[in-house]
This record gives structure tokens, C-alpha cells and sequence, in this order.
């Protein structure tokens, strides 16, 4: 159910509308500020568009387009104007607001920002891209995890990143934090097309979680982004789904954060979340509880490494103009230690 696209809430009804927003093209420090208000003219248009919606969702790349320019005048950080301009707008329009930020790291390159505001303008989510488009962005990789945050109606609500959400594992971690409903924010052009619809359905789907995902729409004279703004149930169906690409439109459901909870005790059958840690359990007591994944042992212990991985030919960003990085993951700049 989607509720007529969220004009008939039930009582545990969360309202979503995702903003298939301009792809802009950001230079200076006057377009960014140009873009910010247009981003808050939006929070008002879902505001006077759909009464009943309790959370507006602006995707990646809201603010700076596609263009990966890193020129430290047009970062932003969370005490500048910026996002002082997004809580002044959610608290104006009661209503609780994503947006997407690059953001100023004196360390070393900036990071890909994501942050949730609420109805009273307060900062609750702030998550930081932990997997870039890689070899095309050159964001530093997120260091904060995945925080899990209570939204609107008691909803458990997570957020990642675009690129993110080509990775299982990214989902399964928003899920066993508790998330019930995970964003999806992007920039994604239209060759991404098909498994951004794929991933976004199997993402709910195996963790029995609404997700709610967008993408920039239109052009910016040289990229074409693709809109796609897609809210899928627990199940995998697809609730809604803005097909025609339509620039600025707002794509709306009703999700029900409930229904979530009730499949996810309930269901015997696919309840893969929960089964996934407790392999078997018609056999054996509780299931085994064993972790069998390689993989997994790998990556903790430090050595993930592919069978396949001495014969990788792209392993940095020289080939989309980048410089090949020498700081490791974690180590800050000469510039910026002093």
C-alpha cells in the first residue's frame, strides 16, 4: 500500500517524498548559495505539496552537481550556512528533512556527506559516504559507520550513500542496527539504471526494510541524471516510482514502519535478516550461530584479498584524473597535522 501516495496516512503512517531535484552546476561560493535556497524552496514546495508528509529527501549531490570539484571555497561543513539554511527550513515547514553535503576535511580530501534534520530544525543523523563511486569521486571514505536514528512515528531510519547500496552488506548492517526504513541518496546517471532498481528491491527484500531512494534528475549540459526516486516495501514490491524522470518532481508514499515490525517477528519463511544468524535452525537448537564466510574472517583480520587481485588493472583514480593517493586511510595531511 502506498496510501494514494501518502494523501491517505493511517494512524502509523509514515509520509515520504523523495525530490528528483535539478542536477545542478556549482562554480563559486554565489552558486552554491544559489543552490542552497533553491534546495529550502523545495522543502517548502513538499511542505504545500502534501500536508500529511513527515519526511522530504533531497538526494546526493544536491548542492554541488557532478562535477567532483574539490576547491575547498564551495565545501560546506555542519556549523556553516548551509545547513544552517536546511534546519531553518525543516523547522519553518514542520517537517523533517536529508540533505547532502561535501564536506571541508582538513586531513585530507573532503568527505560525501549525509545529514537529518528534524521538524524543530535539530541535527540527528550525520553519516559520512563509507563507499565512493570509485575510480570516479575522490571522496575520503566515511569513518563513522552507519548511525540508526528514531524519525517520525517512532520510525528506526538509516541513511547511505549511492555507490553504498551496490553492497549487501551495507543494508544488512542498516537492518541488524534496527533501521526500518533506509535512504538511499544519489547522483547516478542513467547507465545505472537497471541495478539501481535491482539493488534497491533486493536490499528491502532480504532485510525486511522499506528503503527509500533517489536520484539527482535531468541535465547539467554534460551529465544526465536519471531521477528514479523509488520507494520499496519489505517485501521487495515497489511502492512508487518516479519513471518519467522529471526534474524537481516529488515522488510520495505512505510507508508503514509498523508492518515492518510485524513481518520481521512474525514471518517464518524469508525472515533473512534473522535467519542469516541462525543457519538451520529446523535441525539444530537456535541455528547455527557460526560465522562461515571467509570473507568475513578476512576482512576483519586485515588480509581480504582476491583470488583474482594481483590481475586488477584499476585500483586508484589516475584514469578518471586524479593523482595516485600516497596517505593511508586514517593519516592526516603534512599541511593539516602542523
Amino acid at each position: 500500500m502506498n496510501g494514494l501516495g501518502g494523501l491517505n496516512k493511517s494512524e502509523h503512517g509514515v509520509g515520504i517524498g523523495l525530490v528528483q531535484l535539478q542536477l545542478p552546476v556549482t562554480v563559486t561560493k554565489e552558486d552554491l548559495a544559489r543552490q542552497t535556497q533553491r534546495v529550502v524552496e523545495l522543502v517548502g514546495k513538499a511542505r504545500r505539496n502534501q500536508p500529511g508528509m513527515d519526511l522530504v529527501i533531497f538526494p546526493e549531490y544536491a548542492l554541488h552537481g557532478l562535477s567532483m570539484d574539490i576547491n575547498p571555497e564551495i565545501m560546506c561543513t555542519l556549523d556553516g550556512p548551509e545547513v544552517a539554511a536546511f534546519k531553518a527550513a525543516c523547522k519553518e515547514h514542520h517537517i523533517w528533512g536529508c540533505f547532502s553535503i561535501m564536506e571541508l576535511n582538513p586531513g585530507g580530501m573532503p568527505y560525501n556527506s549525509g545529514i537529518i534534520i528534524d521538524d524543530q530544525g535539530e541535527l540527528k543523523l550525520y553519516y559520512r559516504k563509507m563507499h565512493p563511486w570509485v575510480p570516479v569521486e575522490p571522496w575520503e571514505p566515511g569513518d563513522t559507520g552507519i548511525p540508526v536514528i528514531t524519525g517520525p512515528k517512532g520510525a528506526k531510519i538509516a541513511l547511505i550513500i549511492c555507490h553504498d547500496g551496490m553492497f549487501p552488506e551495507m543494508a544488512r548492517e542498516c537492518a541488524y542496527k534496527g533501521a526500518e526504513i533506509m535512504i538511499r541518496t544519489a547522483g547516478y546517471t542513467a547507465p545505472i539504471r537497471d541495478s539501481w532498481r535491482f539493488t534497491n528491491q533486493s536490499n528491502a527484500f532480504c532485510n525486511l526494510m522499506v528503503t527509500a531512494n533517489v536520484c539527482m534528475s535531468g541535465s547539467d549540459g554534460t551529465f544526465d541524471s536519471m531521477g528514479e526516486g523509488m520507494i520499496c516495501n519489505f517485501d521487495g514490491s515497489i511502492i512508487a516510482h518516479g519513471t518519467s524522470g522529471r526534474p524537481d518532481e516529488i515522488i510520495t508514499a505512505e510507508v508503514r514502519p509498523d508492518l515492518v515490525r510485524e513481518a520481521r517477528l512474525g514471518w517464518g519463511v524469508e525472515n533473512n535478516i534473522y535467519q542469516f544468524g541462525h543457519r538451520g535452525y529446523v535441525a539444530v537448537a537456535g541455528g547455527a550461530q557460526d560465522c562461515p564466510y571467509t570473507y568475513m574472517h578476512d576482512l576483519a583480520a586485515g588480509r581480504y584479498r582476491l583470488p583474482w587481485e594481483d590481475g586488477v588493472k584499476v585500483t586508484d583514480g589516475t584514469s578518471c584524473g586524479f593523482e595516485k593517493p600516497t596517505r593511508r586511510f586514517g593519516e592526516i595531511t603534512k599541511t593539516a597535522a602542523e
